[in-house]
């Protein structure tokens, strides 16, 4: 009994390593693959992202208000939406997948107007001093995919549109930041 057990455990275990392992993770480093249902979508659209500094009215008129700096991408909108009740999945190609997903790979939240979507990196006022790192991050689970990937599951899927960004963490200087974007309807 305990050999037909251990038996059916195996079987159940080969199948299921090969079910997660069925889609080849993508050809470049910074990649994202989109995942729905355990079939392959495709890879997101990259977008090149502009950083603009903007200061309120009343710092030209005071002297005193805030400055804020935020990463900016054209378009109103991902070309790439899945719904909240989709089971969907990234995966995303780094340089290995020996480093903790959450130094290499970050997923933001943006902020959506009719022209563009922008997420704010950092701000600083008169009185207040300045902050850093502000994107609106979203928390993920990962596991390692392949020889180099990550399988990232999303903690929450609330509707709005998103980036992706992958680092590389042997480069001294990205000047290039690259984002990967899909939106989540409900």
């Amino acid at each position: 009994m305990k050999k037909i057990l251990l038996t059916i455990i195996c079987c159940i275990s080969v199948c299921l390593f090969s079910y997660a392992q069925e889609v080849e993770e993508p050809d470049f480093a910074g990649e994202v693959l989109l995942l729905k249902n355990g079939e392959s979508v495709g890879i997101l659209e990259k977008n090149t992202v502009q950083i603009k500094t903007k200061a309120g009215a009343s710092i030209y008129l005071t002297g005193i208000g805030s400055v804020k700096s935020r990463i900016t991408v054209e378009g109103c909108c991902a070309k790439t939406t899945v719904k909240s009740s989709d089971d969907f999945k990234f995966v995303i190609k780094a340089v290995d997948n020996n480093t903790d997903p959450i130094a290499v790979i970050s997923i933001f939240k943006f902020e959506e107007k009719k022209k563009e979507r922008r997420a704010e990196v950092s701000s600083a006022s008169t009185f207040g001093g300045g902050s850093s790192n502000n994107l609106n991050y979203v928390t993920f689970s990962a596991k390692k995919y392949g020889t180099s990937s990550y399988l990232i599951t999303l903690n929450e899927k609330q509707a709005g549109q998103y980036g992706i960004t992958v680092k590389n963490p042997n480069a001294l200087d990205e000047k290039n930041l690259i984002v990967s974007s899909f939106a989540v309807e409900d």
